[in-house]
């Protein structure tokens, strides 16, 4: 089997509503054909590499190089776990954890996208508590990091509602202009303290040698 030789494949974060795993093939297409009808609003831009800003084929096609670059560059050095986001068997987005040199730093950056007619119902809010469970609660990280664009306010509300902190801000040029994220942080004392939702990690044990663990 598969999962033998890729044991990610046997890794599953269960939350009250989502399922959070690798795509199989037919899922992984119905995903990228999610992410070809739209993941926000014509008016708003609220990621810094355009990834959006094409056709239907090109958001397509970048969700498939994605997933598959993913997996074809894991290093323990430096990895993204990106995990499709199902609810009752169907797809609804992607969510992505990522890490450089974790073993020494012990710090981890997370995005996502839902398609746009999944959003608003919580599941972006519920499945960042899955990755982030995976992350403090067996990957035994110290900090969860993430950038938003200052008007990107559902982003700022989900990340502020599960107890991230200002942690300065980041400046990038997108399209010839200056463009201005808040970063913010999650510490572990700060994720320990709160009421969570039931998480339930499925697999971890096989995949900890693939984090040098």
């Amino acid at each position: 089997m598969l999962a033998d030789l890729w044991p990610q494949y046997n890794l599953t974060i269960l939350t009250p509503r989502l399922e959070l795993r690798l795509p199989r093939e037919e899922e992984l297409a119905a995903l990228a054909h999610l992410a070809g009808n739209g993941v926000h609003r014509a008016d708003e831009r609220p990621f810094l590499t355009p990834w959006t800003d094409g056709s239907p084929e090109d958001r397509a096609l970048f969700v498939l190089q994605g997933h598959w670059g993913r997996l074809a560059g894991w290093n323990v050095a430096a990895w993204g776990l990106g995990l499709a986001v199902f609810h009752d068997g169907n797809p609804l987005g992607l969510v992505t954890l990522r890490a450089r040199d974790f073993l020494v730093v012990r710090e981890v950056t997370t995005s996502s996208w839902l398609g746009i007619e999944h959003q608003g119902k919580g599941y972006g809010t519920e499945a960042r508590v899955g990755l982030l469970t995976l992350a403090f609660d067996h990957l035994d990280a110290r900090a969860a990091l993430t950038e938003v664009f200052q008007d990107n306010h559902a982003s700022q509300r989900v990340s502020r509602k599960l107890g991230y902190e200002a942690d300065g801000i980041s400046v990038d040029a997108r399209n010839g202009e200056a463009v201005v994220s808040d970063r913010l942080r999650l510490t572990r004392q700060k994720w320990t303290q709160q009421e969570r939702l039931g998480v339930r990690v499925n697999g971890m044990a096989a995949c900890r040698p693939m984090f040098g663990l």
